[in-house]
């Protein structure tokens, strides 16, 4: 691809015209010699429609492992032996001193993540809705949740306490999900993500490189995530779990890594976009890069079965880019 038309895609999103997805596998599968250019664009584009303010957010694993589901990259999954550690819902005082530690760090918001299917109304539910009552208005952080499969009714009660968004990741391009997991579909995934918008909750949703899918399968899950409005999109790049199926798929190779968040801007100019998951592992010295091609958010303490940098690594890499962390809207 010249430099031209390089510019010109640039300044058609700028303009607040859309690219197709012809054009944005053109950008995907730019060589690597090329990539420090799509990157800095990538960035203008962030630059036109953002600040520089960064978005911290951090999670709690709040119940862990003894899933049914059968996703072939999760190590909290009962169909796979991980050794990982498995509990219950965690008490109220243990999410709060988590959330506690979260904005000490610079988190501006906390989830509380769950593994299963969903979680059933009764008293885990209730006490799911106390946590993020505590944490909004006594640690005063903005909250999340991701709780699975849930119903309207709950929906509207998570709406009803004020948490921010619900988390539901659609994990990767329509087209390749079957090959990923078995035991629910696309459409249950579609169908969450409409129930929680029905519901009044804005959504955030990503996915996960690195399964096995190909460049144009990230492109269409680009451009699904646009199709269902969503304005916060988690990018997590697979760590492989020894025990899953996908223990031995290869790590992806950062500037590959670093196109696709590029892409994803260019996809999705007005979404808050941030890197998450296996960023460590993956991108390892150019972590710095994804904020300076396109992303203006990070995961920060670790996620749910893996650690992460330590926060203050991270908060030093803010530091050196010159990004402010944004502040907590609650």
């Amino acid at each position: 691809m010249d430099l031209q038309t390089l510019l010109a895609y640039t300044q058609k999103v700028i303009a607040g015209n859309d690219i197709s997805k012809t054009e944005a596998y053109e950008l995907i599968s730019l060589p690597a010699a090329d990539t420090p250019l799509l990157l800095a664009l990538a960035d203008k584009i962030r630059q036109h429609f953002h600040s520089d303010k960064v978005d911290c957010c951090a999670i709690i694993n709040g119940r862990s492992g003894k899933c049914p589901e059968n996703c072939r990259f999760c190590a909290q999954s009962a169909h796979y032996k991980t050794g990982i550690s498995e509990y219950p819902l965690l008490d109220t005082p243990s999410i709060i001193k988590a959330a506690k530690k979260a904005k000490n760090a610079g988190a501006a918001r906390f989830a509380i993540v769950t593994s299963g299917r969903s979680v059933v109304e009764g008293p885990e539910f209730t006490a799911i809705l106390h946590a993020l009552d505590c944490i909004k208005n006594e640690v005063h952080l903005e909250t999340c949740c991701s709780l699975g499969l849930i119903t309207l009714d709950q929906a509207k009660a998570l709406k009803k306490i004020g948490i921010s968004r619900y988390h539901a990741n659609i994990e990767t391009a329509p087209s390749y999900f079957p090959s990923i997991c078995s035991t629910h579909t696309f459409a249950d995934k579609s169908k969450m993500i409409h129930t929680a918008q029905q519901a009044g909750l804005r959504v955030c949703s990503g996915g996960i490189f690195g399964l096995g899918e190909s460049p144009k399968q990230r492109i269409e899950m680009a451009f699904a995530l646009k199709n269902f409005g969503i304005d916060s999109v988690p990018l997590n790049i697979l760590n492989p779990v020894k025990g899953t199926p996908f223990a031995n798929n290869p790590l992806v190779p950062p500037l590959e890594i670093l196109r696709t968040f590029a892409v994803f801007r260019f996809i999705l100019p007005h979404a808050l976009i941030r890197t998450a998951g296996g960023r460590e592992v993956n991108l390892r010295t150019l972590q710095p890069y994804a904020l300076t091609g396109g992303l203006n958010g990070i995961m920060i303490g670790g996620y749910l079965t893996t650690r992460g940098n330590e926060t203050s690594l991270d908060q030093q890499m803010l530091r050196d880019l010159e990004r402010p962390c944004t502040q907590p809207n609650a």
